[in-house]
This record gives structure tokens, sequence and C-alpha cells, in this order.
């Protein structure tokens, strides 16, 4: 099971990690050419656009190749496979602040500890977080924490590569993606989909906009009632990126939130 699943698990090795990863990029859609021998899909991943300073102001990069969102200023929320394990670790580096990684007013700041959701075997509770040595002085990304905007359009967000197994991005992309219930996505993936921990969104009839490489552990986020950024999901894995039929999946934050808020208080959040 969990062999195959690895093979539809968007994955970049990043140092001893293999990451599950994600993108968006401008693009030309071509039509999805076999699998190469090592059973990773390569897709031109289409539908993304760079956004603007300040935009998205949650947003943080993981030196482990991931992303992630300020949950609190000095703690991101992000991905369990994007980390290996809980307990003390000050080996990853977190940037925030910023759209250009290369820019000067970017700050970067050292982990400390590592919380990596209970119970995490790879399939599902795919969430995670990270403290930080000082906080990020940057706004928080709110999570949901019941399923009322579980619907509609997302926005997904990453400096991912602009394909599978390409270069990451230098600048914060953008895109957004339409909801899929989980009956289809079911009809997508079987039961390598675990419904109520997961969420799925993508164009299904013409693919072209999805998150790839490098955005494993970033948030899906819509605006709520109030207008405000709201944290619906965290990039998880798919087939392919961008495939028609074959949605993004995503950790259903909602289902987890407060999981998130019990271990976010242990850390000190």
């Amino acid at each position: 099971m969990r062999s195959y699943r690895k093979l539809l698990t968007r994955t970049t090795a990043v140092g001893a990690v293999a990451l599950a990863a994600f993108s968006l990029q401008p693009g030309t859609a071509t039509a999805a050419p076999a699998p190469d021998p090592s059973g990773s899909v390569h897709t031109k991943v289409v539908g993304g656009t760079k956004a603007g300073q300040g935009e998205f102001p949650f947003m943080v990069r993981l030196s482990m190749g991931c992303g992630g969102a300020l949950y609190a200023k000095d703690i991101v929320l992000t991905a369990a496979h994007c980390v290996d394990g809980s307990g003390d670790n000050t080996s990853i580096t977190a940037t925030g602040g910023v759209v250009d990684l290369q820019d000067s007013a970017a700050v970067k700041v050292n982990s400390t500890k590592v919380l990596q959701a209970p119970g995490y075997n790879g399939k599902g509770k795919d969430w995670a977080l990270i403290k930080l040595a000082k906080p990020i002085d940057q706004p928080t990304l709110k999570i949901a924490e019941d399923t009322k905007l579980n619907n509609g359009d997302f926005t997904i967000a990453g400096w991912g590569a602009d394909k599978e197994g390409g270069e990451q991005q230098r600048y914060l992309l953008k895109a957004t993606v339409p909801f899929v219930d989980d009956a289809t996505c079911q009809k997508a993936y079987g039961d390598q989909l675990t419904p109520g921990d997961e969420i799925c969104a993508g164009k299904l009839d013409t693919g072209g906009v999805d998150t790839c490489q490098g955005d494993s552990g970033g948030p899906m986020f819509r605006k709520d009632d109030a207008g405000k950024w709201l944290q619906v999901g965290i990039v998880s894995w798919g087939e392919g990126c961008a495939r028609p039929g074959k949605p993004g999946v995503y950790s259903e934050v909602s289902t987890f939130a407060a999981d998130i808020k019990k271990a976010a208080g242990q850390l000190g959040g």
C-alpha cells in the first residue's frame, strides 16, 4: 500500500528526507507524458502568477524544501511528511517576510522543536508544527475550525518547482483551485484517499492549475465571512501535477484544528 502511495506522492529528495512536493507556474498546457522509470510523472505545471510583496505575509519557506504558514509568529504549520518525527530540532531554517527569497529583507529564523502529528504513518494526519527560535514579525494565518468554508475556490501559493524534478522558484507563485468533493476525489484515487483527513481541489476537466514539487506543507486558504484569510488545507500529495482528473490532495485543517491548537500549546505558542 505505502509503496504504491509513494508513486502518487509528489516527491523530491532534499537532504535525508523524501518530500512530497508541489508548485505553480505560468505556461502552456501540454499532454501528460508517460511516467519515467522511477515512477514519477513529469507534467508541465501551469496557472500560477507571481504574488505581490505582502500579499500573503504569513507564507514561510522551509530549508528542507517545503512551505508553511505562520500559525503563530514563532510557530509554523506545515506537513507531517516534511519533518522527521518530533523533538528538539535546530536544523530547519524558516524564511519569511518576502516573496523573493533573495530579497535582503528576508527574515531567517532557525527551528528549536518539531511536533509531528501524533500517530502519523504516511496516510492522513499530514500536519506538523515547527517552533522557531524567535518570532517572525508578520501576520499569522487563522485555521478553519469547522467545515463551513471547505468549499468554493481556494488560493494556493508556494516556491515549488515549475515541473517535477525541476528547480525551486525564487519568487512566490499563487493560483486558484476549485473544491473537489470526496466522492469525486475517491474516483481518482480510490483507497489512497483518506476522507475526513483530506480535502481535494483542482480543475478536474482541464487540469492546468495545481501545486507541485516543493510546495508541500504550504497552506490552501480562502477568505472567511469577514474577508480574512482562513487556512482550510495543507499541501500533501497528488498524482503528477495539474493533470486532468487528478486533483491535488490536502490535509483537511478543520479535522485537526483542536489537535493543532493543543500541540501549539505544548510548544508554547
